[in-house]
């Protein structure tokens, strides 16, 4: 995982984690400061989701094993690189049984050439009597049957090792997929939002006119939310947000979950004016959604979603535009909430 924190940011979240490992008594190792520091920043939403089923439930404690388990399961990324390795192994053992394969078809046609080209100059110029004749063709119709066969083995053998790495691409496929997906939501999660803004952000360097939005939504008062109606009910705002956010946009538009109730959009070839009138439609259709305890039936109230969205910039970097929508985010909290506000025009260099 890679972390673009502003300095100031980065020694906070850092001086949290190191007070809550002192707190609780743990080591101080890589693993364990990453996970306290992963949390605190906010940048893996599943993760703080299990440390705080872990913070509520009296009977549990943040001991070392816990620790190491919540790092093993949200962290960890050992597993996706064995099965990164595991089909690379599949992949040379496939390429070495279709290159022996290969080797074997073609001695058996330089043979086969060998022995045309003897009877070939054993032809010219004698004459042989229909008993040689039949024989040297029965030399012939063996030796072709033996290329025959060779050559069905060998498009039998390709035609399986196909139906191989068919299958190894749909794993590793799968595997990419969920490391790029929130396990909650559904949608793209932080690192996956990470690389495809560098990509956006690449792509306008390339042709300045690809210009493109970006919109933070949170959710309002959602601790709250969490506190009063409990985690379940939490997550089920979580899932609702993030379809009513997908249902609402283009299919070239990106929606991620950005951390805990924070969502990130990315708009290709929007500028900010036209990315508001559709973050403000998004908002509206969260508010019009009534929140409902499926076991009870008892409805809830509704939610609310403020948000920030500033347009790209030549010469920007990831924490300019980031923090633009950030503060525009704070700005429309800090004006009354459930609304939608424009970073500030960013002055050319």
């Amino acid at each position: 995982m890679h972390y673009n924190h502003p300095k100031d940011k980065a020694d906070s979240f850092s001086a949290q984690a190191l007070e809550k490992i002192k707190a609780c008594d743990l080591p101080l190792v890589p693993g364990i400061y990453e996970m306290w520091y992963v949390h605190f920043a906010g940048s893996n939403p599943e993760l703080s989701h299990a440390i705080e089923l872990i913070d509520i439930n009296e009977e549990l404690d943040f001991t070392y094993e816990a620790c190491a388990e919540l790092y093993d399961k949200f962290l960890n990324n050992e597993e996706e690189v064995a099965n990164v390795r595991e089909a690379g192994s599949q992949i040379q053992t496939t390429i070495k049984d279709v290159n022996a394969l290969v080797n074997d078809v073609k001695d058996v046609t330089s043979q086969y050439n060998g022995t045309l080209e003897d009877i070939s100059s054993k032809l010219e110029g004698n004459d042989y009597s229909t008993d040689e004749v039949k024989d040297l063709l029965k030399t012939i119709a063996l030796d072709t049957n033996v290329i025959l066969e060779k050559n069905k083995k060998l498009e039998q053998e390709l035609g399986k090792q196909a139906q191989v790495m068919m299958g190894l691409q749909r794993d590793l496929d799968r595997v990419r997929q969920e490391a790029m997906t929130d396990g909650l939501t559904n949608v793209a999660n932080r690192k996956a939002f990470d690389i495809q803004l560098n990509k956006m952000i690449e792509a306008h360097e390339s042709n300045a006119e690809q210009t493109f939005s970006l919109i933070l939504m949170d959710i309002d008062h959602f601790k709250s939310f969490n506190d009063n109606y409990g985690h379940q009910i939490g997550d089920q705002v979580l899932r609702l947000v993030a379809k009513t956010l997908l249902d609402g946009v283009k299919g070239r538009d990106f929606v991620a979950r950005y951390g805990g109730e924070e969502f990130a959009l990315l708009l290709p070839n929007t500028n900010q004016h036209a990315g508001q009138r559709l973050a403000d439609e998004l908002r509206e259709a969260v508010a019009n959604k009534q929140v409902v305890n499926r076991n009870s039936g008892k409805k809830l109230g509704r939610i609310t979603l403020s948000g920030g969205i500033t347009e790209f910039y030549g010469g920007d970097t990831v924490d300019d535009i980031i923090e633009r929508a950030d503060n525009a985010l704070y700005e429309a909290k800090n004006k009354g909430r459930n609304m939608i506000c424009l970073a500030k025009v960013k002055i050319a260099r």
